[in-house]
């Protein structure tokens, strides 16, 4: 049973790319992206990040590579994942290089900023040989100082100038298989950017908020930055910056798609924040079942209210729904239909159960 969304948000029409096997722009899902923190030369502590965070639900993951011994170690990292892999590339071409032919799908840099156009000539070549991407990464805190000069400082004008220049640049050696990201750790600028950016160019944009800070607060500017925007239509695929697990960048991520109807994936949690009212420690509950439920992987809802006030409601528009009842005896809910009066000692291992077996009645 899914919730029909008051507001269908219309997505502005962009190029589609490829990212390895995954198609990014045009008519496809917005994708979810991470990227590791481990060192990239740590092949086996690489590949083991890469796997969680792709079993979390990213559809791209990126790795970073400084030096030749880290785009070389590209190469065994590959054989080890299914998730497509971007190269982030600073300053050096031949980093670019050799990510590519070691197997990177995409390479996330600044043309302008890796030289001469003879060495930006060699990255392109790489890249079409190689059938990889590139990503136009324009960041606030790393302006060219020209653009820097004629603004003063950083401001939406002068990231998309910057972006413009660099797909130009790109453009003049007939590449365009790439997607571009203008971001900011100021939500207010990446927004308005990430507008502008919008109106001038049809390749598609890579969201994010960058270097957004800690769990919490690196959630809520994340929210709201990217939120406004895909609401607004713009955004391709998303990353979520956080100084945390890149674990948890990803399912911030699949919350925000989730919330806003662009993406199904895993069981989405109604829940109250619990009052005096309530039949079971609904916080508890919730706790434990988002848990245990980690490991499913289709689209299903659960409501998971501590009374009878908007229990019965929510309940007839999720899946499946639990409702606090006295003396600890709560009614089970399927399909938005009364079904049976469980204890509160049993719940958790019933509310479990019954979307384990939803769950696989919905993959057959």
């Amino acid at each position: 049973m899914s919730i029909r969304p008051f507001r269908d948000i219309k997505r502005k029409k962009t190029k589609e790319i490829s990212v390895g096997k995954v198609k990014v722009g045009g008519n496809n899902p917005i994708s979810v992206q991470s990227m590791t923190n481990t060192l990239t030369t740590d092949v086996k502590a690489t590949i083991k990040q890469i796997n969680e965070i792709h079993e979390e639900g990213a559809d791209i993951v990126r790795v970073s590579c400084p030096d030749e011994l880290s785009s070389k170690s590209l190469k065994e990292i590959i054989r080890h994942v299914d998730v497509p892999i971007v190269a982030d590339i600073h300053f050096h071409y031949k980093r670019a290089i050799e990510a590519a032919e070691n197997g990177a799908s995409c390479l996330r840099i600044n043309p302008g900023n890796i030289g001469s156009k003879d060495k930006i000539k060699e990255v392109v070549k790489a890249a079409q040989n190689n059938n990889c991407s590139i990503r136009v990464g324009v960041n606030a805190g790393s302006l060219e100082k020209d653009i820097l000069e004629k603004y003063k400082e950083p401001c939406p004008e002068a990231l998309v100038e910057s972006a413009l220049r660099n797909i130009k640049i790109l453009e003049d050696q007939n590449f365009s298989n790439l997607k571009i990201s203008v971001k900011s750790s100021d939500v207010f600028l990446s927004i308005q950017a990430y507008r502008l950016l919008a109106n001038a160019t049809d390749y598609p944009l890579h969201l994010g908020i960058t270097e957004a800070g800690g769990f919490i607060s690196g959630s809520i500017k994340s929210s709201i930055g990217l939120g406004t925007l895909l609401l607004d239509g713009i955004g391709d695929t998303i990353r979520i910056s956080l100084s945390d697990d890149p674990v948890k960048e990803v399912k911030i991520g699949n919350e925000i798609l989730k919330s806003l109807n662009l993406r199904e994936r895993g069981v989405r949690i109604i829940s109250c924040p619990s009052c005096a009212r309530q039949g079971f420690q609904v916080i508890e509950t919730v706790k434990l079942l988002e848990q245990k439920l980690s490991h499913i992987k289709t689209p299903i809802t659960l409501s998971v209210i501590g009374c009878v006030v908007n229990g019965p409601g929510e309940a007839a528009m999720t899946d499946i729904g639990i409702t606090g009842g006295k003396k600890g005896s709560n009614m089970l809910y399927l399909s938005g239909v009364q079904s049976e009066k469980v204890l509160t000692s049993d719940m958790i291992e019933k509310v479990v159960s019954e979307v384990e077996k939803k769950a696989s009645e919905l993959e057959k």
